[in-house]
Parts: structure tokens; sequence; C-alpha cells
């Protein structure tokens, strides 16, 4: 009874009792400038225009450039302007096994209370001096993280792929898999028809039951779709300061990235970045260092942040920003995906950068020896396929021939007894 009482005092408290009102003084191409605000609204903060929302992107003494949310299809000059300030969301425990949109509201039909305090969107990572190291390495269900690529607590890790290649299904993988306390799923600009499936078929009951899952879908605004990651970092902010361990999957940083290019443009702001502007780095950085390892009185966040790359580009801008911040990749290949061997995690280019920390000598060993042959048979598969190699030419090669089938496969597996029995597996693929 008394976090019902927290929650309906907490909707009452963020009732404003006055509002400043502006009036639209012009009406642009996608953005409108309104008077009367610029002595009170600040850059970011959203205001209401008639049914619908929209956000402050710039200021000047005459007044303020407002982008809406909605087309701005009957808007009219002189029309009001309500400023409702600064932007912020209020999670609670109780939005575990929920859909959320960026502002908070429910997708998935039921009533959904505040929490008692509101968060703003853009929080500062934590002090980098206080944070913890990166802990012990995390059980993943799934054979190749548990042993080649490990992902330990507080980690961070980008999952680079192009569009059908299996991303999803594996970020669905870790929702289940991975362990975690509470899990945070920020859906930016995927298609709607496919909320539905991911939340119901690919992540399941089992994953939802401990999922926040916050979502704007393809056809919202630049706003909501750039607001959609912040809103799922501060949700999962919430949970790491009760001291709980958090996973927080983000699909994708591309699009989030994209959302921003929309609004700095309407800004004003040029597009020199190859079409993107120069701020969506310090974006994107400052969206990655929010998660980690926490301060010593807090949890930590583990991060797995997908990146579209068109064609496996990983020189593109977004992949080559987030890159440089990150604690490993992992890249997907679509000619891995095409023989049918999923996840289609393209293993020598990817890295994990908690080893050798993360794993023993002898396990190191393995995951060294593993690597040394998949490479060879990189190396030699062209010969290979065409039949000009010979047995005997070369003894590397012909070991890497005989694991290949066994290693390729291995990849490919589950792992539901836990690390040490996906060792023992790869030890025994390694041995044939």
């Amino acid at each position: 009874m008394a976090g019902l009482f927290d929650a309906l005092q907490a909707e009452i408290a963020a009732i404003a009792p006055v509002r400043r009102i502006g009036r639209i003084t012009e009406i642009g191409r996608g953005t409108l400038a309104v008077s009367g605000l610029a002595g009170c609204a600040g850059l970011g903060d959203r205001v209401g225009i008639g049914r619908g929302y929209g956000e402050v992107i710039r200021l000047t003494r005459e007044g303020a450039t407002i982008l809406p949310d909605n087309p701005p299809e009957g808007i009219r000059i002189g029309d009001p302007v309500d400023l409702v300030g600064p932007a912020t969301i209020a999670p609670d425990d109780s939005w575990i096994g929920r859909i959320v949109d960026p502002y908070g509201l429910p997708l998935d039909g039921r009533p959904l209370f505040r929490g008692p305090v509101s968060r703003p969107l853009r929080a500062a990572a934590p002090a980098a001096a206080q944070r913890r190291h990166l802990g012990g390495r995390l059980r993943t269900g799934t054979a190749a993280f548990d042993t080649l690529l490990p992902l330990v607590r507080g980690q961070r890790i980008g999952l680079f792929a192009g569009s059908g290649v299996g991303k999803s299904s594996l970020l669905a993988k870790f929702a289940r898999g991975v362990e975690a306390d509470v899990v945070v799923i920020a859906l930016i600009g995927e298609r709607g028809r496919e909320l539905r499936d991911f939340t119901e078929k690919v992540l399941g009951p089992q994953g939802m039951a401990r999922s926040v899952v916050v979502a704007a879908t393809s056809d919202q605004s630049p706003l909501a779709r750039r607001r959609c990651a912040w809103a799922a970092m501060s949700v999962a902010e919430h949970f790491r300061d009760q001291g709980r361990h958090v996973l927080f999957l983000a699909d994708s940083i591309t699009r989030f990235a994209e959302a921003h290019r929309e609004v700095a443009l309407a800004s004003g702001e040029g597009g020199d970045l190859r079409g993107y502007p120069p701020s969506v780095a310090h974006m994107i950085m400052s969206l990655a260092e929010r998660a980690g390892p926490g301060p010593q009185e807090a949890g930590d966040i583990t991060a797995v942040l997908s990146v579209l790359v068109a064609g496996s580009d990983m020189e593109e801008p977004v992949a080559d920003i987030l890159r440089g911040v990150l604690d490993g990749h992992v890249v997907m290949d679509r000619r891995i995906a095409e023989r049918g061997r999923f996840p289609a995690i393209d293993l020598l280019r990817s890295v994990s950068r908690s080893l050798p920390d993360a794993a023993n000598a002898e396990e190191n060993a393995l995951i060294g020896e593993a690597r040394r042959l998949l490479g060879a048979y990189d190396r030699a598969e062209m010969m290979i396929q065409a039949g000009l190699y010979s047995k005997g030419s070369d003894p590397v090669v012909d070991r890497a021939i005989r694991v290949w089938p066994a290693l390729d496969g291995f990849l490919a597996e589950d792992s539901p007894e836990g690390t040490a029995a996906s060792f023992r597996r790869l030890a025994a693929c390694l041995a044939l």
C-alpha cells in the first residue's frame, strides 16, 4: 500500500500548477519559431504544441526554435506553446516486465506508475577515478561467449552487423541467458510490427520476466528515437544505483546516431563527418561511458551495443567512433549467416578486451590455439575449396582442416551447463 501511495504522490508532484506560455511566430520547414520563452526555456526542454510535443533545439534573444514530434500540419501563427520543462524520466521497480516508450508511458496497454524520483535523460557518467575494475566472467548461455569471447561484469561490447544476419536473435539470447539482475533493452527505430514479435516470440516470457523494454519505432520523430537510448540508459542507472547488476542492450546505436543527425541538422549544425554532424561523436561516446562498472556503492551496467554496418564496413563513422570507446567488438558476417551458422560471428575479426584476465592460463591456451587454427584455415580456405591444397604441405593447415567442422559447429552451440562445460567441449574439438 505504501508503494501505491508513493506512486500517486509522484504523479501529483509531476503536475505543474503554473506553466509558461509562448506563441508561434514562424512556421518553417519542420521547425517552429516561438516568442515569449527566450528568458525561461533551456536547450533541450520539452514543450507542448496543441496535442503534441516538441523540443527546444535553438535559443536566441528573439525566441526559441522548436522541433515538433509530429508533422506541423494544422499549426497556425499565434498558437500557444506550453513550456513543460527539462526532459526527464522517472523509472520504477514496477517497470520490470513492461514495455514503455521513451517518455515513460506504457506501450502494452496496462497502467504504469512513474517512480518517485525523476532522472535526467543525459546524466553524467560516474566519476572515472571512483569506478571499480571490470568484474568476473559472466555466463551467457552461448558457447562462443562463454569461452572465446568472454563477457565480464561491467564490460561494454559492440555488436557490428548488417541487417538480417541474426543480430536481434543474439541480443535476445543475451537477454535470456546472461547473468544479470535486470535487463534493460532499447529498441531504437525498430519496425513497428516487430515489437510484439521480439518481446513475445524472440525474447519470450523468460526474457521479459526480468526486462524493461524501451521502444521507439521507425515512424516516430527523430526526437523520440534519440530519446529512446537516453531513456533506456536512465532506466538502467536507476537499477544500478540500487546496487543491482544491469544488462543493457541497445539495438541500434546507428539509428540513435541517425536520429541525432536529423535533430542536429534542423538546429543548424552542418554534416561534416561523412554526412554526420561533429557532435555525433560526443553523443555516442557519452552514452557509452554511462555504462560500465559503477562507483563503489552502486552496481554495474554491462552493455551490448549493436551497430548496423553496411557491407561490413567497420570504418564508417558510427562504427569507428563506438569501437574506440568499447571493451571489445563482435563482428557478424553475412557470408556465415548465408551458409546457415548462427550466431554468424566472425571470430577472427572479433575481440574481447577482457582477455587474458577473464581466463586462466589453461583456458587462454585453448583460446589461442582455436584462433590459430581458425586463422590458418581462413588463409588457406580459397585453395582448399578450389582443390588446390595438397595434404601434407603445411602441418598447421592439415590440423586446421581436420578440426574446422567441429570448431565451426562449436561457435553455434548454446551453453546451458556453463563456462567450464563449454571449455571442455572446446578442448574436445581441438583434440580431434
